[in-house]
């Protein structure tokens, strides 16, 4: 834990808790387009489908789910590994910088399943793989398949992830489009795009990506929203353009000078996220959004669930659920006893938030559950 000299101004957590959502564009929904938005936010992480989508519209004025499709249709937005080693939404001049620089945290995980790969030859598996892929888009089960041919004594899985880390590779349309069907066809982002990965760059614009997203933090903060180590040069190199702080344990935290940090008092209305959001995932410490009571209960086993957030903070679960005829509900389920004025407000953003997810449903239920305690 890096501490800091005691003349450096100490952030509360309400005071990263507001800086932090401006930044992440939810204390108020942001006038910009959807392909901006994705650019600010340096991508949303995105496992599934739906939560590029939730998570624009928790924070875009007038969002249109079809907008970021669109992105997508037209391969300004793509689906691909980056951030963490996991699926993410970028934009296709993000994805081109970001994948070489999170390259590292990638290989660290191809470094796990090398008890699989005995005998196989990486660089041979890449251009097999390449070859393959940028044929056609395929499958991972159909990659899996052909590398087989070739390494018939290799684990399958290994294979697969191995090929996942040594390409660039890029989830084709339809899987990501709005209300479409796909399953996961792959292809390379040279391919896809028609243009080249940059050269691995130096992080250093990539941290001030980051603060200007999710600041002020510290070098940990980043390196966990990355999945990198060894930050601390680049900010370091960066430390005479920026504004240092602490936070009430002594943790180091930078900002860029202009970058905005409101009045911890604030207002801060209630937001829908989606599962997966990089608002919860992208801190080492994250208490700044999610009380330690709280830092589990996001997840059933496997299965992550969408969260909603009251007065800036963690607060419940949320799920949205159309019936054959179109109509929409959403049952909200706190981990706690909300004020009337709280619930109503909650209320009133669950039936925003599906009416935008569900323009043209013929009508829209609101429903509050309570999560059963952990």
């Amino acid at each position: 834990m890096t501490k800091t000299p005691a003349a450096a101004p100490v952030l509360t957590r309400q005071a990263l808790n507001r800086a932090t959502l401006a930044r992440q564009l939810l204390l108020e929904r942001a006038p910009m387009g959807a392909g901006a938005a994705l650019a600010h936010l340096v991508g949303l992480q995105a496992q599934n489908v739906k939560p590029p989508y939730f998570a624009l519209a928790a924070r875009l004025a007038g969002f249109d789910p079809m907008e970021l499709s669109g992105l997508m249709a037209e391969r300004a937005a793509v689906r691909a590994v980056t951030m963490r080693s996991t699926v993410h939404t970028l934009t296709a001049d993000d994805l081109l910088t970001l994948r070489p620089l999170t390259q590292a945290a990638i290989d660290r995980e191809l470094r796990m399943f090398r008890g699989g790969l005995t005998g196989v030859d990486l660089d041979r598996l890449a251009a097999l793989a390449r070859a393959y892929v940028e044929e056609e888009p395929r499958t991972l089960a159909q990659i899996r398949a052909e590398l087989l041919r070739h390494w018939p004594d290799a684990d399958p899985q290994s294979l697969g992830i191995a090929a996942r880390a040594r390409l660039p590779l890029v989830q084709v349309t339809p899987r990501g489009l709005w209300r479409r069907s796909g399953q996961v066809a792959l292809t390379t982002a040279e391919h896809w795009l028609g243009r080249p990965l940059a050269e691995a760059p130096a992080p250093d614009d990539t941290v001030l990506r980051y603060l200007a997203a999710f600041g002020p933090a510290s070098v940990k903060d980043m390196q966990t929203w990355a999945g990198l180590t060894r930050l601390r040069d680049a900010f370091e190199r960066l430390r005479p353009g920026l504004r240092t702080f602490r936070d009430e344990h002594g943790v180091e935290l930078f900002d860029l000078p202009d970058a905005p940090r409101p009045d911890p008092e604030t207002p801060a209305p209630p937001r829908f996220l989606p599962e997966f959001d990089n608002l919860l995932l992208s801190h080492a410490d994250r208490t700044r959004v999610v009380a330690l009571a709280h830092k589990d209960r996001t997840w059933t086993g496997n299965q992550a669930h969408c969260t909603f957030l009251v007065d800036g903070y963690l607060a419940g679960l949320w799920r949205l659920e159309e019936a054959k005829d179109g109509a929409v509900a959403v049952t909200v389920e706190p981990f706690g006893k909300l004020t009337e004025a709280q619930r109503g407000e909650v209320a009133a953003e669950a039936e925003s938030t599906a009416r935008i997810l569900a323009a043209e449903a013929p009508s829209y239920d609101i429903g509050f559950g309570i999560v059963a305690p952990k």
